[in-house]
């Protein structure tokens, strides 16, 4: 079948909001063994970030309670469950939570979790081998003039719709490094002014994350002292954002919320190019196993992963191949074109992929903020609107045998990805759109 009469391209065809299931889903252990990494990789990734946490510490002061380690709380979000019931004339039955990656230190994003560790990782391999640290040193050595002048003659670049490109930037240029962020036409003006404010180098481009990637790398390839960050394909960003569902298992368990047959675990990815959502559920899929099911959330005029998971081409198509305009207020997740390493290492992993429109995420931001005093950037939730999708879909429950009493039982996770760094004035006036939308 022609990728553009598959059922699925029609309906995204229409800009309608679309819930696809994935055919190809697997057992955990079936679904691991395609992605080409293991638990081994995530765990050196979390020995990488604990050998840095001293360094973050002095850094970054408001990583110093955490000791250095970047984490986000965990929080039950009733009175939004509440809204979302009322809203759909129908019950959400399990509990509602919210995962606050959107206030994460540093940064203000999920960003804070691949991005800095991709440069961390790089940083570490540069200084190990001309000799300024060994593996069981203090690497806040690493702030040292001499270590900053050391770094100052090595480039980074990266390309970015705005968050990637804030953490990278933020981190890159605290080590000392030389380092430029190629900016998507989507990028907010804030992220850009706030980039350059740390002395990152911001180049600026009028269409959309394809060409600022694909211009970022083209930069580095010409420069043997650059090193590019490669957000469609980097396995090194994908195991820093791995190590969140190892920490969840532990953050649940102070919380004692249970995560079992009988107590299954839905989680909510706002998804963009896929490296974020897809290193979370790896490192999920290793922490929960069969119990705990993952959803990616796109726009409905950016569907990269949807269309390029349902239709099997992954990276060989584009939005623009099928006519629609990769355009959204969810700035963060307006990409045209999916990483076709993640959307290839989830075929079996992901339960599915759903769409909302922007209108959908500002009156749930607007009601976020109403209920529970809680403020996100648009993209940020997108994966408000997948519980009620599950909790309305029994012939998905019906399939994967879950009978009424585990819902009753289920933990719903939303990802909030983004928000906390966003100026004030901004920020009132995705609420006033929100409010407009309610």
């Amino acid at each position: 079948m022609a990728a553009l009469d598959h059922p699925v391209v029609l309906q995204l065809q229409t800009l309608n909001e679309t819930f696809w299931l994935n055919p190809d889903a697997a057992s955990a252990e079936e679904g691991l063994a395609l992605v080409g990494l293991t638990l081994a990789d995530v765990n050196e990734a979390a020995a990488r970030l604990e050998r840095f946490a001293p360094l973050l510490a002095k850094a970054f002061p408001e990583t110093a309670t955490a000791h250095g380690i970047i984490e986000s709380p965990t929080v039950a979000i009733p009175a939004m469950q509440r809204w979302l019931e009322e809203e759909d004339k129908q019950p959400l039955t399990g509990t509602l939570w919210l995962k606050k990656d959107s206030h994460l230190p540093i940064s203000g994003s999920i960003k804070a979790r691949g991005g800095i560790y991709e440069v961390l990782t790089h940083a570490e391999k540069l200084a190990i081998d001309a000799g300024l640290i060994a593996r069981n040193d203090d690497y806040s050595v690493l702030l040292a003039s001499r270590c900053k002048a050391f770094f100052s003659q090595r480039r980074i670049a990266v390309g970015s719709t705005g968050n990637l490109g804030l953490s990278i930037g933020i981190i890159s240029a605290k080590l000392g490094f030389d380092v430029t962020v190629h900016m998507s036409a989507d990028a907010r003006q804030w992220k850009k002014e706030k980039l350059r404010s740390h002395g990152v180098k911001v180049v600026e481009y009028q269409e959309d994350y394809g060409v600022a990637v694909a211009q970022g790398r083209r930069a580095a390839e010409s420069d043997p002292h650059c090193f590019f960050i490669d957000d469609e394909n980097s396995r090194t960003l994908f195991l820093g954002y791995a190590v969140a569902g190892l920490r969840l298992r532990a953050q649940f368990n102070e919380l004692k919320i249970k995560v079992d047959d009988a107590h299954p675990l839905f989680v909510y990815l706002p998804c963009g190019v896929g490296g974020g959502p897809g290193g979370v559920a790896f490192g999920l899929k290793l922490a929960f196993g069969d119990s705990v099911h993952c959803f990616f959330a796109e726009p409905t005029h950016s569907p990269c992963m949807l269309l390029g998971m349902s239709t099997g081409l992954h990276d060989a198509i584009a939005v623009t191949d099928i006519g629609i305009d990769n355009k959204t207020a969810a700035d963060g997740l307006a990409v045209g074109r999916a990483s076709g390493f993640v959307g290839r290492a989830m075929a079996k992993l992901i339960d599915g992929c759903y769409t909302l429109s922007d209108k959908t995420m500002y009156r749930m931001l607007a009601a976020l903020d109403r209920s529970e005093n809680i403020q996100l950037e648009p993209s940020a939730l997108a994966g408000m609107a997948g519980p009620m999708r599950i909790c309305s879909s029994q012939a998905w429950q019906l399939k994967h045998g879950l009978t009424p009493d585990q819902m009753a039982q289920a933990t719903h996770l939303v990802w909030a990805t983004g928000g906390g760094m966003v100026p004030e004035e901004e920020m009132q006036a995705y609420l006033a759109e929100g409010r407009r939308a309610l």
